[in-house]
């Protein structure tokens, strides 16, 4: 199950974003639909991920991306928990509201993957950094902008839904490959 472990890692915190963040501006039964989406997601991956794993595992090849939580890993953690933390603060500092936490949440963990990509060499990744930094950039400008409200929905909610349909979408092209490779 090791080889699942950032789809899992993933999942986790996309199915937090989502939870966290989906209250108002939306309608309470639109919010109550994107949870009961988010939870079916997650339902979904890990069904994904027992069928997968109850295949033997293919050998990735020499080029393939192999994710290691090695000591730079940890580097790369320790600096996003830093930025976190500090970036909180000093939004903190300049009375942001808070729904500006959300979105540089988003932001940091965004480009938390920026080097995780490049290490692990896993394109999908700069993808997923990309969108995570961008999201979290558009919430970050509605919060000064004078739309805090919204910031979570964009930031949070949005940012977990499209990890959420991203890993989902992923996996399932694996388990499609894989039954390709039995016929």
């Amino acid at each position: 199950m090791t080889r699942f472990a950032g789809s899992l890692i993933g999942v986790g915190f996309g199915l937090a974003f989502v939870l966290a963040n989906t209250g108002p501006p939306l309608p309470p039964a639109v919010a109550l639909v994107l949870r009961v989406l988010a939870v079916a997601a997650v339902v979904a991956v890990l069904a994904l991920v027992v069928a997968i794993g109850r295949r033997p595992a293919a050998d990735p090849g020499p080029d393939a991306p192999r994710m290691r939580f090695d000591g730079f890993f940890g580097a790369v953690l320790a600096v996003e928990a830093v930025a976190l933390f500090g970036g909180i603060q000093a939004l903190r500092a300049l009375d942001a509201p808070m729904q500006a936490n959300v979105a540089w949440i988003a932001l940091v963990v965004g480009l938390h993957f920026f080097p995780l990509a490049r290490r692990w060499r896993a394109r999908s990744l700069v993808f997923t950094a990309a969108y995570m930094s961008v999201l979290g950039l558009a919430g970050l400008a509605m919060v000064f902008a004078g739309y805090p409200g919204w910031a979570p929905l964009v930031s949070g909610a949005v940012t977990g839904a499209g990890m959420l349909t991203g890993i989902l979408a992923s996996l399932a092209a694996d388990l499609r490959a894989a039954k390709a490779v039995d016929a």
